[in-house]
């Protein structure tokens, strides 16, 4: 990504001293006169900081903050204002501002916060670009404001466990833990011990008391990544810390409450698994309050290129590395079962094989792996793509207009032009007539 940042400002004096002032510390820099201006180009996407005025016309710095945190949730940005007061840097905060000057400033102290922002851990399959993420990103950053349970769903690789993370840190919560569990790693015997913790003596090889995740992620959040993995036995046993808020150690005598909004991920169809008995019912529901599903990347095309420069940066070892035009072509048609981790790995390998231009050949992507869609009108690619997704949610419309990102009316009204049947199946997160909700 370049070293540019964006400079928002209606004063035009001011535009120019930041400007000449990012210049001097090594950064090129973009700017607009205001708010509207910059989120109406391409300015945001193309920065790796945004430094925007507190007071301007029509749309004052908090409010063009707040539609950053919607479109680029890991873009870091700071506030300037002549009017500063302490109530003005809390609001700036709480809206996603990593840091705040007032004005006047001297250079030295614009330099600290530029190189605190600009060294500001990001998470790299955020990047997005497309209708279907960006309307993710903005249900997400919707769900972050409370502490409503998400259940995360989408194909491996895809980046769920960012996208909790990132509801987690645009959270009231961000300040506590965000603790992590795979469900899927942890063998059955041990993962009732790792989540409720266990006293002392509970069983054979329980030398000391041991606090469990859950107790852990207290004042913040727990992520139960691959949730659809948990064994039916402690599938029970969440759903009563779920609803109580309390856990019951192995071994103990009485419960432990705890502060905790839960998140979860699952790449299977919880719906389904729900059917064919091997997930209850009733702890589906509990965590089926937010649905979020992650749209696969080769449905996301236009992120392909970002992303794979942001890896080409990452695993280059200093060399400046590019993509031949024919490479760039095989990413965009390569089918990506493995989506954004197959991604990072395929560039990480061609960037230890490549002498300064990546090719084709150093991608590994065999001819047999690329997307079999052939060229055709707007219209047919639509089609394809929207039978396609249909098919990966199972014939589920609702779920297939989320990753879309597009309404169920409309995906209805599509489907009707393409001559498919009506469907009587049920609305993704509406309980079935006679379900326990």
């Amino acid at each position: 990504m370049p070293k540019r940042v964006l400079v928002v400002d209606d004063e035009p004096e001011m535009r120019l001293a930041l400007r000449e002032a990012l210049v001097r510390m090594g950064y090129e820099s973009v700017s607009a006169s205001n708010p509207e201006e910059a989120l109406n180009s391409d300015a945001l996407k193309d920065c790796m900081l945004v430094i925007t005025d507190m007071v301007m016309p029509r749309m004052d710095g908090l409010a063009f903050i707040k539609r950053i945190r919607q479109i680029a949730p890991a873009l870091p940005a700071i506030v300037i204002t002549g009017h500063g007061t302490i109530e003005n840097a809390v609001n700036a905060m709480k809206e996603g501002a990593v840091d705040y000057l007032m004005k006047p400033f001297s250079f030295s102290a614009l330099k600290r916060v530029v190189e605190k922002a600009a060294s500001a851990k990001s998470e790299p399959s955020m990047l997005y670009s497309s209708p279907a993420m960006t309307k993710l990103m903005e249900r997400a950053a919707r769900a972050a404001d409370s502490d409503i349970t998400v259940l995360i769903a989408g194909e491996s690789g895809t980046g769920k466990e960012l996208l909790a993370r990132f509801i987690h840190s645009a959270s009231p919560r961000k300040s506590g833990p965000f603790v992590a569990v795979n469900c899927a790693a942890i063998p059955d015997n041990l993962l009732e011990s790792e989540l409720f913790g266990h006293e002392k003596g509970a069983f054979t090889g329980a030398l000391e008391r041991r606090t469990g995740k859950f107790e852990l992620a207290s004042g913040g959040s727990i992520l139960l990544d691959e949730i659809s993995e948990m064994p039916m036995m402690l599938q029970a046993k969440l759903l009563r810390v779920i609803q109580q808020r309390e856990v019951d150690r192995v071994g103990g005598t009485s419960p432990v409450p705890v502060d905790i909004r839960v998140l979860a991920t699952t790449n299977r169809d919880l719906e389904r698994e729900v059917r064919e008995g091997r997930f209850r019912e009733d702890l589906y529901y509990r965590l089926n309050v937010f649905p979020l599903v992650m749209p696969p990347l080769r449905q996301r095309v236009d992120e392909i290129a970002p992303l794979a420069e942001l890896f080409m940066n990452k695993y280059s070892g200093g060399r400046d590395l590019t993509l031949s035009s024919e490479a760039s072509r095989a990413l965009r048609e390569y089918h990506w079962k493995g989506n954004i981790r197959e991604l990072e790995n395929i560039i990480q390998r061609a960037c230890i094989l490549s002498d300064g231009v990546i090719t084709a050949e150093d991608l590994g992507i065999s001819a047999e792996s690329v997307s079999d869609m052939t060229p055709g009108s707007v219209k047919d690619v639509e089609k394809q793509l929207i039978m396609k997704t249909l098919d990966e949610t199972g014939g589920n419309r609702s779920q297939a207009a989320r990753v879309l990102g597009i309404s169920v009316r409309t995906l209805r009204n599509k489907l009707k032009l393409y001559g498919q049947p009506e469907s009587d199946e049920e609305n993704f997160s509406r309980p079935a007539a006679g379900r326990m909700a």
